[in-house]
């Protein structure tokens, strides 16, 4: 039932998000003249130095999961890492509903090493602690291209994102803290202990092995590597995106790139399309206006054609990339068709141990 909710979600975010997006007579026009001015020796220093960046941003974000394992006991090889990480980072993309986020946690699980959930509850951690810094970065964009005309969605959008993503995360530290009573409470309240005892009692080892993945919120180590590197990672993100919008004639400044990617960011946390189609280029669409001017950006005019053109480039390589690198990741010793089959299933297993896995 959950399964077809998610999926029923996903494609009404779909629908919606094709709608908004999809370009009339006027902006199909428009749009074949902005890609018709691209030439090969004209774009290529900006393919290379945006590809550049995102092998960067690739490689912090997949690297950085380490640092949450280790308080669990566990290191991956880097080969493994990048592998596990890449396939999972395709999962995410292609995978409607957000699904795709139970991948890496299936993949690494190892009986007496591991377990899924404890996995499931470093990403849960690394999921919470990206919402929080796009969130800041948000809130200083959006501080800094506010105006008279700025829309009126701008900053409440960038206060409830901060606020929603600071109450997860002091969620991770009071479950971390009180996790016996954090999952009694839990399934008390869902009525799961009086309605269906058994679901309850599997639940609740369940829990507090999710619980056991944040950890890492009490070593102080690896909690300042993990932030470098997620530092790093936001940041190329952010110069990816500058970069590729100037190389297409979208006259966004750094601030303003960062404000796009930041509401991306925050938008794709919602039930997202299959593949984020319509949704990633509306949100990158929208992002873009907040500095260039909605009024700007409308059907027929040249500054639309090349908006549009970047968030179709944009979103594009993005797949291209993702799909590309999880695909070879499969092709690899370290992950098989067979590992991804058997973690079509997030099954329980006995309570891992402290040993490590490599």
């Amino acid at each position: 039932m959950k399964l077809a909710i998610n999926l029923a979600l996903s494609l009404i975010m779909l629908a919606l998000s094709l709608w908004l997006v999809w370009p009339n007579e006027v902006s199909r026009e428009v749009l074949r003249a902005a890609l018709s001015d691209l030439t090969v020796t004209g774009f290529a220093p900006t393919l290379a130095l945006y590809l550049g960046l995102l092998c960067l941003v690739h490689f912090c974000r997949a690297y950085r999961w380490n640092n949450l394992l280790a308080p669990l006991g566990v290191r991956l090889g880097l080969g493994r890492l990048m592998a596990v990480s890449s396939v999972g980072f395709m999962a995410i993309l292609v995978v409607p509903a957000r699904l795709g986020e139970l991948v890496r946690p299936a993949l690494i699980r190892k009986k007496g090493h591991i377990s899924a959930s404890a996995a499931l509850g470093t990403v849960a951690v690394e999921r919470i602690i990206d919402g929080l810094v796009v969130s800041v970065a948000v809130f200083a964009t959006f501080i800094a291209l506010r105006g008279p005309d700025s829309p009126g969605w701008m900053m409440p959008t960038a206060y409830v994102a901060f606020g929603l993503f600071t109450v997860c995360l002091i969620g991770l530290v009071f479950a971390l803290t009180w996790p016996a009573w954090t999952v009694s409470t839990f399934l008390r309240l869902t009525l799961l202990t009086t309605l269906a005892p058994r679901l309850a009692a599997r639940l609740d080892g369940k829990l507090h092995e999710l619980i056991r993945g944040f950890a890492v919120l009490r070593d102080r180590k690896n909690l300042a590597a993990f932030l470098a590197w997620t530092l790093v990672y936001w940041i190329a993100n952010g110069l990816s995106c500058w970069v590729l919008a100037r190389g297409l004639g979208v006259n966004l400044s750094v601030t303003g790139a960062f404000a796009m990617m930041g509401l991306v960011a925050v938008g794709i946390t919602l039930p997202n399309s299959p593949g984020m189609i319509g949704q990633y280029q509306w949100l990158t669409a929208l992002g873009c206006s907040l500095e260039l001017g909605r009024a700007a950006i409308t059907d027929g005019t040249v500054l639309f054609g090349e908006v549009l053109a970047f968030a179709v480039i944009l979103h594009g390589m993005q797949v291209v990339w993702y799909v590309g690198t999880g695909l070879l990741a499969v092709a690899t010793p370290h992950v098989s068709f067979s590992e991804l089959w058997a973690a079509r299933k997030l099954d329980p297993e006995p309570a891992a141990s402290d040993a490590p896995a490599s």
